[in-house]
């Protein structure tokens, strides 16, 4: 059922040429596109929720969360912070109500679209506590290098949310222009390792891994400078 996956495939075989020049310029030119309306309603329920059951509890975000899987076992790892699942297809997070169970209390899943919502957070002047990509789309054609999360006008934004942010990934490649976009925008020195789970936090984790794929994962305190510095 899960060995089924294929590899990722691209003429890459290493971190995209263009990444410095394009993080450049996203550095420099703030991301001006207008919020949606339904993303501003998906924060304020979502701020709700987390204030409903406790205004004071860490945050943690577990972006592009696709059915929750991971969602609901963060929140029973961090059961005194408050976990938001995000994701923007709403059929993926109703097939997650029949797969993960009744959910703890100290979680709630939106959907929102990732661009708008990190902004609405940083808006809000919210600082996460911890931060999960986990498997995001690579988007592994040449072409697609400002559709990758580190290539795209927001990361200045994902930033500045600060937090522990770790990220997961069957295709090295993309970790490692993380790594290298991260030490571009601010020094950070992080390394990207391979990555055997002990158990699986998501659907696709577990898809990649029983496929025979390797896996990878980054991680780095956004709250600490370069040196350790706080």
């Amino acid at each position: 059922m899960f060995a089924n996956s294929r590899s990722i495939s691209s003429s890459q075989t290493g971190p995209h040429p263009d990444l410095e020049a394009v993080l450049r310029r996203h550095l420099a030119h703030p991301f001006q596109k207008p919020v949606a309306d339904y993303n501003r309603l998906a924060w304020d329920q979502a701020r709700a929720a987390w204030q409903d059951w406790n205004a004071a509890a860490p945050l943690i975000l577990d972006a592009g969360c696709g059915v929750g899987w991971s969602t609901v076992q963060l929140a029973r790892q961090w059961p005194d912070s408050f976990v938001l699942g995000v994701d923007q297809s709403s059929d993926r997070l109703g097939r997650g109500k029949d797969l993960v169970g009744t959910p703890p209390a100290n979680m709630a899943l939106v959907r929102a679209d990732l661009v708008d919502f990190w902004r609405l957070l940083a808006e809000a002047g919210i600082r996460l506590q911890r931060h999960y990509l986990l498997y995001p789309n690579p988007w592994p054609k040449v072409g697609h290098l400002q559709r990758r999360w580190h290539g795209h006008p927001v990361f200045p934004t994902l930033l500045a949310l600060g937090g522990m942010l770790e990220c997961r990934s069957n295709w090295a490649i993309y970790l490692e222009e993380l790594a290298l976009a991260l030490s571009l925008a601010g020094g950070y020195p992080v390394q990207v390792q391979a990555w055997e789970p002990s158990s699986y936090l998501t659907p696709f984790e577990r898809k990649y891994r029983e496929s025979g794929q390797g896996l990878w994962r980054l991680m780095l305190d956004l709250d600490l400078q370069q040196g350790g510095t706080p």
